[in-house]
């Protein structure tokens, strides 16, 4: 059997049946090998939209394209057995039409493996939602602040002021009612998270909302603390990226002194 072979993975009705029970662990992943480190420890992992930033050094996820999200979603199934991995929608794959946006999940579910798709959008796309779900593609919905929309609506938090509510509790009552299996409620304020994880039918996964949402995800690679800077909500559990630069550096010297390779990391002659 290869290690990468899935064999009792989570799947949607399991992360669906956590509604107010044990938290949901979730993280981002975008290749196997994390994949693999990630997998023994969460329930759910998405091959995000963020990668364009994370990975391709893109300012804004609106430049990720579809075969981009496919690419790295091949990827990571190979390297997670057991998680949960659902896989974001890239802007302009869904927005056109219902039937695009099934054609286009469709694609991605075939093409990886995944158990699911992500879609950004409340009101507006809980149509597109109703229609993949009844038709076989579970979906996760993300509202709160969008970054696929990040050139209309900015990076500010949601929620912050009582005004705002209304419109953001009925995008979450439209995914769920729409059939989104979960929903991610990005950079809300603590307040309206309770409230909607309190009011709404399905789970809900906080990333800047608060330790009421029914799960929690963020970037992996900001918790290991690989970037300099990292959103105000996210918590540093390491600072992997400073190992990097003291490792790189440690072997660079080596190389300049000609102490690396040594006889321990050669090749000797045979006869």
């Amino acid at each position: 059997m290869s290690r990468f072979e899935r064999t009792s993975n989570v799947t949607v009705r399991h992360i669906a049946a956590r509604k107010g029970g044990e938290p949901v662990v979730c993280l981002t992943a975008y290749s196997a090998r994390m994949a693999e480190i990630l997998d023994p420890h969460c329930d759910l992992l998405l091959v995000g939209d963020s990668v364009g930033s994370v990975i391709h050094g893109q300012p804004f996820t609106v430049g990720v394209t579809l075969e981009m999200m496919i690419l790295h979603g091949q990827a990571v199934m190979r390297g997670a057995p057991k998680a949960c991995v659902i896989v974001d929608m890239p802007f302009g794959s869904c927005e056109e039409s219902k039937e695009v946006a099934f054609r286009n999940a469709a694609l991605v579910m075939q093409e990886t493996g995944c158990s699911g798709v992500k879609l950004e959008g409340g009101v507006e796309m809980a149509p597109t939602i109703e229609f993949l779900v009844s038709r076989g593609i579970p979906v996760m919905g993300h509202i709160g602040l969008q970054p696929q929309s990040v050139n209309v609506s900015g990076y500010a938090a949601r929620g912050r002021r009582h005004e705002e509510w209304d419109a953001i509790i009925a995008d979450a009552q439209a995914v769920a009612d729409a059939g989104a299996f979960a929903t991610v409620l990005e950079a809300v304020a603590g307040d309206l998270a309770a409230k909607i994880t309190a009011d709404i039918p399905n789970v809900t996964i906080g990333i800047g909302a608060s330790k009421q949402c029914d799960g929690q995800i963020l970037v992996t690679e900001d918790l290991l603390g690989l970037f300099e800077r990292t959103p105000s909500f996210v918590k540093r559990y390491a600072e992997i990226g400073d190992l990097i630069g003291e490792a790189v550096g440690k072997y660079a010297e080596d190389v300049k002194s000609r102490s690396y390779p040594d006889s321990d990391h050669s090749y000797d002659m045979k006869d």
